[in-house]
């Protein structure tokens, strides 16, 4: 896939403030974990929270693939920033978009694409995760609402001063022997509905975590995203494209620790040469180079696919996990060209080095990418 100017304007424009805006403050927020407000403001402004909307709810009226891209330029420098901007448009978003009533979406829409609110997808919890058949957390209906309660953890963008909602997958009742599972919109000033306190993260220390809880959460009937029982069906659908985002951000990722690693190389000497003139420096950077080259490649072909609106489950999976694998491989052998300098918080490798590990587990694990890849060549997974 050749960017057309339009897309290549957007990566020019994103890559800009990303070195500019984002860079400077990063190592701030991580070193605080605070969340960066400031940024997101900016973000906001730019419209990047609206890149896949079309421009009747406040979107730029462009797609997934311009995400996907935006992505990779804010994941180069700070992971933080652009996992609260893939999880704000495609678990926070696009859910409503997809899926919501005209009246949903003229109420959440404009404040979530302008970058104004946040919200969160709840699913993951305590006994349910890639497992989301496993789901405990009920809805009950009570006259002309629903009463939840429950508990979910590891939601993004949860527990933000500016979190308007999080849409909850819960059990609403039973279809034969299987639970029947509905998503419902639940606003953060829900009575009963409560972030508890924030994760202490190995990585990934500016973005908002936290578990939720809900007892005797009520809202109202119309708050139902979706038809009733298709709530683990839509989530999938919604994890499909999170998966090009995802993977255009740990390429982005990727890319970020070849970047560092060629100019830490020419700077830094070692028996009175820059160590890029050792071979085996050289070549281990080109070996990430390729890693990164083959991630982009990877989310271009499953993104052409989707905008083709061809089937692409199989080559998302196949994005999501080799993406996620070369930004971690890239992060540790990046880590180890800088020598005592990487493991030191400030150097951006040792960065990526934290937070790069969750990009193999987040929105679907490595293994659950190869049951799906498994399941698509027609083999028993």
């Amino acid at each position: 896939m050749e960017l057309t100017q339009e897309y290549t304007d957007l990566v020019d424009s994103v890559r800009d403030f990303a070195q500019q805006v984002v860079a400077p403050v990063s190592a701030q927020h991580d070193r605080e974990k605070t969340f960066p407000y400031e940024v997101v403001a900016q973000m906001g402004q730019m419209g990047l929270f609206g890149l896949p909307f079309p421009e009747e709810y406040g979107g730029m009226g462009g797609d997934y693939f311009a995400l996907a891209l935006a992505l990779e330029e804010l994941g180069k420098v700070d992971q933080s920033v652009a996992i609260t901007l893939e999880a704000g448009v495609g678990l926070g978003a696009m859910p409503i978009y997809r899926f919501g009533t005209d009246e949903q979406k003229q109420r959440w829409l404009p404040d979530l694409l302008a970058g104004r609110a946040l919200a969160g997808f709840g699913l993951t919890e305590p006994g349910a995760g890639s497992d989301a058949g496993a789901t405990a957390t009920t809805a009950r209906e009570d006259g002309d609402s629903w009463v939840l309660n429950g508990a979910k953890q590891f939601i993004t963008n949860s527990g933000t001063d500016i979190t308007s909602l999080v849409t909850v997958t819960a059990v609403t009742g039973a279809a034969g022997d299987r639970k029947e599972i509905s998503t419902i919109i639940v606003p953060s000033d829900t009575p009963g509905f409560v972030a508890e306190p924030a994760y202490d993260k190995v990585g990934w220390h500016a973005s908002d975590t936290h578990p939720l809880s809900f007892s005797d959460a009520r809202v109202p009937r119309e708050n139902l995203l979706g038809e009733r029982g298709r709530g683990y069906a839509n989530f999938l659908s919604i994890l499909d494209e999170g998966r090009i985002a995802i993977a255009g951000l740990a390429t982005g990722v990727a890319q970020g620790c070849v970047d560092a690693c060629v100019q830490y190389a020419r700077e830094r000497k070692s028996f009175g040469k820059p160590i890029a003139e050792y071979q085996s420096v050289s070549f281990a950077i080109a070996r990430m180079e390729a890693r990164a080259h083959v991630a982009r490649m990877a989310y271009y072909d499953a993104a052409a696919k989707m905008l083709a609106g061809k089937p692409f489950k199989k080559e998302a999976s196949i994005a999501k996990m080799v993406s996620s694998e070369a930004a971690m491989d890239n992060a540790r052998m990046g880590t180890q060209i800088h020598g005592g300098y990487g493991f030191m918080n400030e150097y951006l490798v040792s960065r990526h080095y934290r937070d790069s590990k969750i990009l193999e587990i987040g929105e679907g694990t490595t293994e659950v990418q190869l049951m799906l890849i498994a399941r698509a060549l027609g083999l028993p997974a």
